[in-house]
């Protein structure tokens, strides 16, 4: 017996030990893909999401919970200190007795601090997660209630607090809502939504085009709401052929125009938050041959701003329209006779006198004041350079602040130039740090979160103080991940 059981050790070694031989050595490019794409050995942690505080005084992020490591807290510190708080638990967002925690995609406060309004549980729509769960947590008694009773779950799209935080409004099913939050009233204010009408948010074109998600906006007063309206009946469908999902492709039909078919019908609409008949914004041109990218409400209730462009998009109009009579005025005219862009940076300046936009007019993509009434567009940032973006004012100064990298068109470096245009621009990033930078500066111009990166170091994040550019404090060093890369 002792033989035999010897034997078939003996032979069991024997294959081992060919199928050893036999084995190839691992692949090192396999090692690495695991390491990248499975371990996340070369992934950079990010900072937040964030958001500013009592008008810069105070920031607030999101944290591991010391009593639940897979649950997060929102905690805020205090930006000149740097004071740490616990503002609201984990466990202060468990939605009932023995179930966990709601996850944190995305989180606003309302306008006086009193309410959070939590974004989870999200779902992809065509690019990105804009659809999902809306909840509020009152702070004062940490009583949590999800938005939109009764509807279907993950369905609410962009849901934001009125001015005085006392409503909520939000877009399910392509029509246009609003929920009070003291008695759980849901109001419907559009009730044409469907597959081809869509209310609130945007169809396939205006995503892909012009980065239109959220469409719609509270009135400063909270009276009214206004929002983009598409027919997109009349379009043609195109078919998208999903083949690696499952064993049978799966075919997908969109409203979608190719080159020189039918648009659909784009209209900006006004809605009193209370409920009643819209009234619709009167711009000239066919809806169908015309875009309207953006729209938001001018410093007060009584005026909206629109962009509206042509559709070979070589000209953008601003116009500013009464939401009571549908009445619209022009504003400016920017064009150019190849093409021009949609335009983000547009704000009023200080006073409202004049409207702050970026355009290429002069052969480059400069800053620039438009004003209100008579008058020529002001330079505010001369010089033989592009800006990129425009990233906050400051007001009490009277400075623009703004990305742009003059000598080195692969780097990004934040600016600052004077609001009256006089003098140069002044480069407000360290010259010591080469490389992309981004910046989230507090409503009052004082700190920014600060993230800077190379194409050999990872991302970090600090806290700075404006315009000295000094660091206050190390928000992510991502020390793990330099010594990987290392």
């Amino acid at each position: 017996m002792k033989k035999t059981f010897a034997a078939v050790s003996i032979l069991i070694l024997g294959a081992a030990l060919a199928r050893a031989a036999d084995a190839k050595p691992a692949d090192p490019l396999a090692v690495e893909l695991e390491r990248i794409f499975a371990k996340k050995d070369l992934e950079a942690k990010k900072f937040g999401p964030s958001s500013w505080m009592d008008e810069g005084r105070a920031y607030t992020t999101v944290e591991p919970s010391a009593t639940d490591p897979d649950a997060k807290d929102i905690v805020a510190y205090d930006t000149a200190s740097g004071a740490r708080r616990v503002l609201v638990a984990a466990s202060a967002l468990v939605p009932a007795p023995g179930q966990k925690p709601l996850t944190i995609d995305d989180y606003a406060w309302s306008k006086d601090g009193k309410r959070l309004l939590l974004f989870t549980n999200t779902k992809k729509v065509w690019r990105r997660n804009t659809r999902g769960d809306y909840w509020v947590l009152e702070l004062s008694t940490a009583k949590l209630r999800k938005l939109g009773a009764g509807g279907p779950e993950a369905s609410l799209m962009f849901a934001k607090f009125s001015p005085d935080g006392g409503r909520a409004a939000y877009v399910r099913a392509n029509d246009v809502w609003v929920e009070d939050l003291a008695s759980g009233k849901i109001t419907r204010l559009t009730f044409d939504g469907s597959a081809l009408i869509v209310n609130g948010t945007s169809d396939w074109v205006y995503e892909e085009e012009f980065d239109v998600r959220d469409g719609f906006r509270w009135s400063p007063d909270g009276k009214n709401i206004a929002y983009w309206h598409f027919d997109t009946s009349h379009v043609g469908e195109f078919s998208l052929i999903n083949d690696t999902d499952t064993t049978y492709p799966i075919v997908t039909k969109i409203q979608y125009p190719t080159v020189g078919t039918t648009n659909p019908a784009v209209r900006i609409e006004v809605v009193p938050a209370s409920g009643g008949p819209t009234r619709g914004i009167s711009l000239p041109g066919h809806p169908r041959d015309t875009y309207v990218p953006r729209m938001e409400w001018a410093e007060g209730p009584t005026e909206i701003l629109l962009q509206q462009m042509n559709r070979l998009q070589n000209t953008n109009d601003v116009w500013l329209a009464d939401p009571k009579t549908g009445v619209a005025r022009k504003l400016f005219r920017d064009e150019d006779k190849a093409w021009v862009d949609v335009v983000d940076s547009w704000q009023w300046l200080p006073g409202g006198k004049e409207l702050l936009w970026v355009s290429e007019r002069d052969g480059w993509r400069h800053a620039w004041a438009i004003p209100r009434g008579p008058g020529s567009p002001r330079l505010l940032t001369p010089g033989a350079f592009d800006i990129l973006t425009v990233e906050a004012i400051d007001e009490k100064a009277g400075i623009l602040y703004f990305i742009a990298s003059p000598d080195d068109a692969v780097r990004r470096y934040l600016y600052r130039a004077r609001l009256d245009g006089k003098g140069v621009a002044e480069r407000v990033t360290p010259a010591n740090q080469p490389g992309t930078h981004a910046y989230k500066i507090s409503p009052d111009a004082r700190f920014a979160i600060h993230t800077y990166s190379t194409s050999d170091r990872p991302p970090v994040v600090d806290l700075v103080r404006l315009p000295a550019h000094q660091s206050v404090r190390m928000l992510e060093s991502n020390a793990a991940l330099v010594a990987a890369v290392a």
